[in-house]
């Protein structure tokens, strides 16, 4: 089964085509990085602005790149939730088209499942049940993959992501955007013992994280050193805010696989591109003899090949969409097939 996906949640206008939720035939990707730098983030607006302008050459070079015609394509994914609104409509509402044009189905696909599903595409003997650790710019989860589109959650965040806190603390050192690439590059140069940061708990909460303090920490601190004419070496701090980040992200998720009996293991979202973060469960999950699956670098990032693997098990489930689709803002990562309706 071949789908064509498209993903314009945030500053990447992209198109793939995926073949029985495992094989990237082609993954074509415009990115808005260079234009939102300016700014110091993705300004919403300009984002739906060059969606807009960008999708169709975008759909076409990833059918071009397959080696495929819109009569070959069997279904359409696209991203409907989460992520900017009107960055989501401009795919929802090119999608619906084609799919209507077409005679295709439609399959609205949740941005983040799609992210887990990238390790479908680079482990693709990976199946449910696992224990996914989720980190993104605007997600921190602990979640138990049950089945292709069952999930529970175990952990999340109460405040900031760990890619938002990568960024904030980024751009307190000077870094500019997307700070979170330069912070760890950096950091491998640094000393991760030379300062020292908190790692902040959930009373009641185990698994759940709390990266607001720990950003916190960090831009005070080089606030005082400013004020008393004081230069910290940027290259410990951004050492030591890693480790501290790594620190918890990574003791959490291994001590829920622990209590849970999980074995197999899988990274997800931006922040599994970290060097830090990535190495640290590698060595953790090898002197413990699991299984790690993490998505290399080019699948980090968002891309529409992870929608596309997605996109295939939501078919297989039944989860379709008609001509009413429409984006959505928020939405959980642990829906079911039965409230599906409440969201699209």
């Amino acid at each position: 089964m071949k789908i064509l996906a498209i993903e314009t949640s945030c500053d990447e206008t992209a198109a793939s085509v995926v073949e029985d939720g495992r094989r990237v035939r082609s993954s074509f990707i415009h990115s808005q990085v260079a234009e939102h730098e300016k700014y110091g983030g993705v300004v919403p607006e300009i984002a739906s602005r060059r969606h807009t302008e960008n999708i169709i050459p975008v759909v076409q070079g990833a059918l071009r790149e397959a080696g495929a015609d819109l009569a070959e394509i069997d279904a359409i994914a696209v991203t409907a939730a989460p992520g900017l609104i009107g960055a989501l409509l401009v795919g929802v509402n090119f999608a619906k088209g084609l799919a209507a044009s077409a005679q295709k189905p439609l399959i609205p696909v949740h941005h983040i499942r799609g992210h887990v599903a990238a390790n479908y595409l680079a482990s693709p003997e990976l199946e449910p049940p696992f224990l996914c650790l989720i980190v993104s710019g605007g997600h921190s989860h602990i979640v138990e993959v049950l089945d292709y589109t069952r999930y529970r959650i175990v952990g999340r965040t109460r405040d900031d992501a760990a890619g938002e806190a990568f960024d904030k603390a980024a751009r307190a050192l000077g870094f500019p955007y997307p700070g979170g690439i330069y912070l760890d590059s950096i950091a491998r140069e640094g000393d991760p013992a030379a300062v020292k940061l908190p790692r902040p708990r959930v009373d009641g909460a185990p698994y759940d994280f709390s990266f607001s303090g720990l950003k916190t920490a960090v831009v005070n601190l080089l606030h005082n050193a400013a004020q008393k004419g004081e230069e910290l070496p940027v290259k410990d701090v951004a050492a030591s805010f890693q480790k501290a980040v790594v620190d918890m992200l990574s003791e959490k998720f291994l001590a829920a696989a622990e209590q849970y009996g999980y074995r197999r293991l899988a990274v997800a979202g931006g922040v599994s591109a970290n060097s830090g973060l990535r190495a640290r469960l590698q060595e953790e999950c090898s002197r413990r003899g699991w299984e790690l699956h993490i998505p290399p670098l080019s699948l980090c990032g968002d891309n529409a090949a992870m929608i596309g693997a997605q996109g295939y098990y939501e078919y297989l489930a039944g989860n379709l969409a008609d001509m009413t689709l429409n984006g959505c803002a928020s939405m959980p990562v642990d829906y079911t097939s039965e409230n599906l309706s409440l969201y699209f």
